[in-house]
């Protein structure tokens, strides 16, 4: 009666290719975004336009569940013009390219005339006023960014509410407070839509900014990406990168084992990142032994798989009994020759830094307030304990952070990076701030914009995981849960709902409202 309705199928056997079936869903897509037009000429209100891309078996492989409000020239349903910024802080994750180049690409298939722009090395760049325009030419070549690594604008550790080390950094003057002064960037950059990727710390930050400007008359959506390679975000399940950086941990130590035959009696350690979570290391571990089985070896002559093996993991969920466990691994390292240990960079943090500072060391701190890893060295401190107790001729500690998180994402996190771009773009148009991820308080996991207040770091790994429990018993190590450890089943959200049931429901709800 007052809406116009109009659909396009594109079909899977499409000739050409995947290339060609993109091209023809964005072709759909114009399509589409024309007819709207066409309805809004004819006095129908710009309806909700549904992204949705099926596979043959009717389930919904990506896409819109609600839909996209749309009212073309750039401009929001209000009628105001539309400006998406993007902004990448914290740390390096293999998602951070990816997400910019997916983000460009939605926006731009959408409606081009929507004005993007990058704040250049994150809140820094917010603060000094420092942006670069997304030009016709950037958007064309935003495929590149999916396929790299980094962020292609640069990265900051900027907490706008440590006014402090903000004039420290000569970021702000004397007398002035970094969030209006960041606000103040905001409204006189005209921005409506905030895109921020980053860690708890980046997005929660970013969510103060929108209520300040909230309280000042000012309407802007902030919808943050959840970038950690530690996969520590409450209450997200999987954050972005965290599957590449274990995978990328596992393709460092391939190289970094064979180390083990330059000198008998070899204990090698590979330290992790992971401050408060254990998971990836854990993933890693794991990851490197499923490829470890491909290999081939030649046990009569020195090639052994039990050489290049994991013979232990430990993370900061689990007790470790340095005194158990040297005399578990020094029967290894008398009967194998080596000893190969994966720790994380947080595993015993607290104990090392109550030692230093009891003797009279500063422990270094970043503008969070967190200690400095690198100047704790968790690898060193129990590689000297470990080493001595087993009789190791020569130790050695390698970190595999920097060279995993830097790496271009793999095949599985640009799906899931892919999957949360078309929900981040979602939400920002229907006027929904949060951080997008896999909502581990739902049933079903439901990929939606999380509530700001419920984002918080530090989420510990589960060490009850059957996969993780399975590891350490094929490995020979005790499970040793620590006094408070995150104890749930990992897995206990996913429920397998039919593509039918999952219909009626929206139908039903639809109805209600």
């Amino acid at each position: 009666r007052d809406r116009a309705y109009a659909g396009v199928g594109v079909g899977d056997g499409v000739m050409g290719g995947p290339e060609r079936l993109t091209m023809a869903i964005r072709e759909s897509l114009l399509i589409m975004a024309a007819l709207v037009a066409v309805a809004s000429c004819a006095g129908v209100p710009p309806s909700v336009v549904n992204m949705r891309v099926y596979k043959p078996n009717g389930a919904m492989k990506y896409g819109s569940s609600r839909g996209l409000d749309l009212a073309g020239n750039g401009r929001l349903r209000g009628g105001g013009k539309m400006k998406v910024a993007f902004l990448t802080a914290g740390g390096l994750a293999p998602c951070l390219s990816s997400s910019i180049g997916y983000l460009i690409e939605i926006y731009n298939d959408l409606d081009p005339s929507i004005e993007l722009i990058g704040y250049v090395d994150g809140y820094k760049g917010l603060l000094k006023g420092e942006s670069i325009k997304v030009t016709p030419e950037i958007r064309h070549l935003a495929p590149v960014f999916v396929n790299s690594g980094g962020s292609p604008i640069g990265n900051s550790r900027v907490k706008l509410t440590n006014i402090k080390d903000c004039v420290k950094r000569g970021l702000v003057k004397e007398g002035e407070d970094p969030q209006k002064v960041a606000a103040d960037q905001l409204v006189k950059d005209g921005v409506t839509v905030l895109h921020t990727i980053g860690g708890d710390d980046t997005n929660t930050a970013a969510a103060d900014l929108a209520a300040y400007l909230k309280k000042n008359n000012y309407q802007l959506t902030v919808v943050g990406l959840p970038k950690t390679i530690d996969n520590d975000v409450y209450p997200i399940k999987q954050s972005l990168g965290a599957q590449t950086a274990a995978q990328q941990g596992a393709v460092f130590f391939e190289n970094i084992v064979n180390e083990h035959s330059a000198n008998p009696r070899m204990l090698i350690v590979h330290e992790v990142m992971g401050r408060h979570s254990g998971w990836l290391t854990a993933a890693t571990a794991k990851t490197y032994r499923e490829r470890l089985v491909s290999r081939n070896y030649v046990p009569g002559f020195g090639l052994k798989e039990k050489c290049k093996d994991v013979h232990a993991v430990y993370v900061p969920e689990m007790d470790l009994d340095v005194d158990a466990e040297a005399a578990r691994l020094k029967k290894i390292m008398d009967e194998v020759g080596n000893v190969n240990v994966f720790i994380s960079e947080g595993a015993g943090t607290d104990e090392i830094i109550k030692r230093m500072e009891a003797a009279g060391q500063t422990v270094p701190r970043d503008a969070f307030g967190h200690a400095k890893l690198d100047a704790v060295n968790a690898g060193k401190f129990f590689s000297e304990q470990l080493g001595q107790r087993m009789n190791a001729e020569k130790t050695l500690v390698q970190k595999s952070g920097y060279f995993a998180r830097s790496a271009a994402p793999n095949d599985e996190d640009r799906a899931l990076i892919k999957r949360c771009c078309f929900k981040a773009v979602e939400s920002a148009m229907l006027g929904v701030g949060g951080v997008v991820g896999q909502d581990e308080d739902t049933p079903n996991l439901e990929l939606r914009s999380i509530e700001f207040e419920r984002i918080a770091g530090g989420k510990p790994f589960c060490v009850s995981e059957g996969w993780f429990r399975d590891m350490l018993r094929e490995i020979g190590q005790p499970y040793t849960p620590g006094k408070g450890a995150h104890g749930e089943e990992g897995d206990k959200h996913v429920q397998h709902v039919s593509f039918e049931e999952e219909l009626r429901k929206k139908l039903a709800a639809a109805g209600k409202a």
